[in-house]
């Protein structure tokens, strides 16, 4: 039989409800960074110039074959990959009349190295 000095006892252990956590989590500031990169990336066509970029040799192509594919017009495309070159996605190179833009990898990886700790 339990008494009640034994219940008291047992009622005064702490208790963990939750498993502690291994690896410190996101701060304020680092959290607020990677959601405004994670909005750059939060856009269809966004993506999809992304994975065309990718797909394209030496993952670089030029601003002219990506209007087309895209079916935006040639402003509202250029405002996307500026956007993403500001996030740090792509960079972009000027070649005569013709912006170029450059898959950057890192970016990609970095964003993925943080969620995955």
């Amino acid at each position: 039989m339990v008494t009640m000095l034994e219940v008291a006892d047992v009622s005064a252990r702490p208790v963990a409800c939750c498993a502690p956590l291994v690896r410190e989590p996101l701060g304020h500031d680092d959290a607020e960074r990677l959601a405004a990169t994670l909005k750059a990336l939060a856009d269809p066509a966004r993506l999809r110039l992304l994975s065309i970029v990718a797909a394209s040799e030496g993952q670089e192509a030029c601003v002219c074959d990506l209007i087309a594919p895209i079916g935006l017009s040639q402003p509202t495309v250029s405002h996307h990959l500026k956007v993403l070159t500001e996030a740090g996605f792509l960079s972009r190179s000027k070649r005569g009349t013709w912006a170029y833009y450059r898959l950057q990898p890192e970016a990609l990886t970095g964003v993925a190295g943080v969620l995955a700790g």
